[in-house]
């Protein structure tokens, strides 16, 4: 059984309007912009850049993470625009799942072609 499938799909739909109108071929930043505008236009409840405290022993460090969107505050959303996804992209979404200490990212790559690329991690 999938979690937060209704949501999931819900960002699913709105990534691949995105993609529709912009194609490939933009820094992440330009996807960013316009997913929040969809999100928005869809009723996505989100949260862009929001930081992350990060915990080493049981003390909070200065550092902090910031994942691209936190979606209905329990689906962290990550954008990408490269030509593959990598191993350390993957593992990026599982440390800000683990930051957040929560159970669903999407690690959305802008830069495939000839559609956008999703991946669900689940920690």
């Amino acid at each position: 059984m999938l979690i937060f499938k209704d949501e999931t799909f819900a960002i699913r739909g709105a990534v691949f309007e995105v993609y529709k109108e912009m194609g490939c071929g933009f820094l992440e930043a330009v996807y960013q912009e316009c997913l929040e505008k969809e999100f928005t236009r869809k009723g996505i409840p989100f949260v862009a850049q929001q930081e992350l405290a990060l915990i080493y022993k049981g003390e909070q460090l200065t550092q902090i993470y910031k994942p691209d969107f936190v979606c209905y505050d329990k689906i962290i959303v990550e954008l990408k625009a490269v030509k593959d996804i990598a191993a350390e992209h993957k593992a990026q979404i599982l440390n800000y799942l683990k930051a957040a200490n929560m159970k669903l990212g999407l690690l959305v790559n802008f830069g495939s072609s000839p559609k956008a690329q999703i991946d669900r991690i689940v920690l």
